[in-house]
């Protein structure tokens, strides 16, 4: 049995709210860990990009800019999460908050974290992308069902899809 808390992964969509719902209704009192993954290096990205097509060099961002816009871009990360901890708190489920610099994937990078803390359960929402989506760009909620050390709980979306 694992002993730590459950992980919902948050990223503010309705999806992640509707998971983060169900964890607390499921799951409480155990506690939680609301856990947004974010894209760190975003901004260095961004400036190595050339504009396709237009034979353009890439944009010119300077270092501090970029180091400036990355720490911004942590800070919503963190605030995102703890946003998402109150909400858990609200409905019964106590939870801390954590923002994580995504590792490769979404999915890997909350399996790394499930992992560590010996994580009871992984909570997330799909999206409702289509069968195409997920085949060409991934899905997290399959890299999780394949991948998780711990039980995942998938909440369906209230999108209908044809």
């Amino acid at each position: 049995m694992h002993s730590g808390p459950v992980v919902i992964a948050f990223d503010g969509s309705p999806a992640a709210l509707r998971a983060l719902r169900a964890a607390a209704e499921l799951l409480a009192p155990r506690p939680g860990l609301v856990v947004v993954v974010w894209e760190a290096g975003a901004a260095y990205d961004l400036a190595s990009i050339p504009s396709a097509g237009l034979d353009l060099p890439p944009a010119q961002l300077d270092l501090r800019t970029a180091a400036e816009l990355d720490q911004s871009l942590y800070a919503d990360a963190q605030e995102l999460a703890r946003h998402g901890a109150a909400i858990a708190g609200s409905l019964g489920m106590p939870a801390d908050a954590l923002a994580v610099a995504d590792d490769t994937t979404v999915s890997e990078t909350l399996v790394r974290v499930a992992g560590e803390i010996d994580a009871a359960a992984v909570a997330l929402g799909r999206h409702g992308h289509s069968a195409l989506y997920d085949v060409l760009l991934g899905s997290t909620a399959g890299g999780l069902l394949r991948h998780a050390p711990c039980p995942v709980v998938v909440v369906r979306g209230t999108e209908k899809r044809s």
